[in-house]
């Protein structure tokens, strides 16, 4: 059978999400708790969408599969159900910078991973004094100037839809980068940390950070609201454009289709994108 587990974790001290020989990672521990609970010498599991080192996940999700005899084993004299006694099980063994917040059985054709329709992730900075707050600085990017909130929005509407992010994101051979931009926009925090939200069906290697970096040139008037669709256009790496670093960066929500529709979802995500 299938699994779908909903997890959370800080991404401070961790080499990223996945598995890397002599590296503290998230995939890395959680596959070692699962393995240890489901006593097997190996767990694979397949995630929404690998986070770069320093990155942070509220609403990760992965799959795995292992076979009912095997959940039932482990479920031990609980009279829980056994995917729950798997979550509780499982979250006594991950350090306190993960947690798994939900499990259950995924549904025929599930792929954590192809069968998204979108991710959402948000980018928070205190370009205040006032706003950068200690005790949210692993999250929080402190930005030592004010920024324009309204003219980084201005310069959003260029960069929505289906376009090649090759400008935005880091060259992977034989990788498309051609992405569609569904939600870009910038909003205070009833705190006054300034959040972009960015939401997208996928997302290639750097391209939020990258995106991030481009509109701060932007909110400090270093560059006109035109300049991010011009870099869009040019269709290669800028040097001007700033990758921000990653602690201000969290994965907020994965959404799916009805559970009728997973399977075909993920068959048309695996098709490869291009131009046209």
């Amino acid at each position: 059978m299938r699994l779908r587990l909903d997890l959370s974790y800080d991404g401070t001290s961790f080499s990223g999400w996945a598995t890397q020989p002599e590296l503290r990672t998230v995939q890395g521990e959680l596959q070692h708790a699962l393995a240890t609970v489901l006593r097997l010498p190996q767990v694979p599991v397949t995630c929404a969408g690998r986070t770069d080192t320093g990155v942070h996940a509220r609403g990760q999700v992965v799959h795995l599969d292992v076979e009912e005899q095997r959940l039932a084993a482990a479920t031990g004299r609980s009279t829980d159900p056994p995917v729950d006694s798997l979550v509780r099980r499982v979250n006594r063994l991950l350090p306190p910078d993960i947690r798994v917040r939900a499990g259950r059985e995924a549904p025929s054709g599930f792929d954590a991973r192809f069968s998204a329709t979108w991710r959402r992730y948000v980018y928070r900075i205190a370009d205040a004094p006032p706003t950068a707050d200690p005790l949210l600085r692993g999250h929080v990017l402190w930005w030592p100037r004010p920024l324009d909130d309204a003219a980084m929005n201005e310069s959003a509407p260029a960069l929505l839809g289906e376009h090649d992010f090759a400008a935005f994101c880091r060259h992977r051979e034989g990788a498309t980068t051609i992405r569609e931009l569904l939600e870009l926009r910038w909003q205070r925090s009833p705190l006054g940390i300034l959040e972009a939200t960015v939401r997208a069906d996928a997302f290639c290697h750097h391209m939020v950070r990258s995106l991030m970096g481009c509109l701060l040139a932007v909110g400090e008037g270093r560059r006109t609201p035109d300049w991010p669709a011009q870099v869009l256009t040019a269709g290669e790496r800028d040097s001007a454009v700033l990758v921000v670093p990653a602690h201000g960066l969290t994965l907020e929500e994965v959404a799916y289709p009805s559970e009728g529709d997973v399977a075909a979802r993920a068959g048309q995500t695996r098709v490869v994108r291009t131009r046209g």
